[in-house]
């Protein structure tokens, strides 16, 4: 027993290689408080990759806020600071950002991001303020290795974002998002026809717009639509999906709760069959 390697003797290398497994709150409240030598490991930015604040609460009140402030100078504690914590860290190594389930990302931590952190490939968004939206898709230019965008809704300058990203990351090839529109179908079927992975759960999804869908992405091989309103499965449907890898459509139904048949598009006051003059938009996909 005597000739046992002790934890805190472990190379550097092996101590990196672990921790870069762990999650935020072990990397700033766990192991940085072992030992020196993990201390010091802690700190390569390898280990501040992935950046996934989800299951983080920062709420000052909660648990991990007041350990934060005990240990570290960001006073007063938020989410803002402890990003700006975390991305320092990466020393603009971070590829994945995941910014926290509940909180409304701010456009001055984004494009902190946007500056700290450019060789993103993955960022899940969950909601911007409406006067924030259409900055979006110069940001979202800014990552050229992009390849994975997922958003909690879908924000009204999607079709920028959509030709943004077809001009800037050549390498982009997974969406997810919920209450797809009109507008935002013609987007990806004009701008994203290389998406390998679309996940478009809890949106309005005529028939006519997920054919069309299907017929622009030629190398899909994940196409999930759960729990949408306007199709049903039928034998058109599943033919044109012979083809994709794995096709989800589980709670999806033509008609929603109140009886209105979205597949034939009858409402009159359909936001995307008229424009806000009363014309026919073009962009309905009945």
């Amino acid at each position: 027993m005597e000739n046992c390697r002790k934890w805190e003797e472990m190379e550097r290398d092996c101590l990196v290689c672990i921790f870069q497994r762990l999650s935020l709150e072990d990397l700033t409240l766990s192991v940085p408080l072992v030992c020196k030598s993990w201390f010091g490991a802690s700190l390569d930015p390898l280990c501040w990759r992935v950046l996934d604040f989800q299951r983080l609460d920062f709420m000052p009140w909660r648990r991990f806020a007041k350990r934060v402030a005990a240990h570290y100078p960001l006073s007063p504690f938020s989410f803002s600071a402890f990003l700006r914590f975390a991305v320092r860290r990466s020393r603009g190594l971070a590829v994945e950002l995941r910014f926290p389930l509940f909180l409304q990302v701010s456009m001055d931590d984004l494009v902190y991001a946007s500056n700290e952190c450019p060789r993103l490939k993955i960022l899940v968004l969950r909601s911007l303020r409406r006067e924030d939206q259409v900055r979006l898709p110069k940001l979202v230019g800014t990552w050229k290795e992009l390849e994975h965008l997922e958003m909690a809704s879908n924000p009204s300058s999607f079709p920028d974002v959509a030709a943004e990203i077809s001009r800037s990351c050549s390498n982009f090839s997974r969406l997810k998002m919920a209450g797809l529109r009109a507008e935002d179908a013609v987007a990806i079927v004009n701008h994203l026809p290389r998406l390998r992975y679309l996940n478009l759960s809890n949106s309005y999804m005529p028939k006519g717009t997920l054919l069309r869908i299907m017929s622009a992405c030629e190398e899909m091989e994940v196409l999930i639509v759960n729990h949408c309103v306007g199709f049903q499965s039928d034998e058109e449907l599943l033919a044109r999906a012979s083809r994709i890898r794995v096709f989800k459509q589980e709670g999806s139904k033509l008609v929603d709760d109140s009886g209105y048949d979205s597949d034939e598009c009858v409402n009159p006051f359909c936001m995307f069959c008229y424009d806000s003059d009363g014309y026919p938009s073009g962009h309905c996909f009945p």
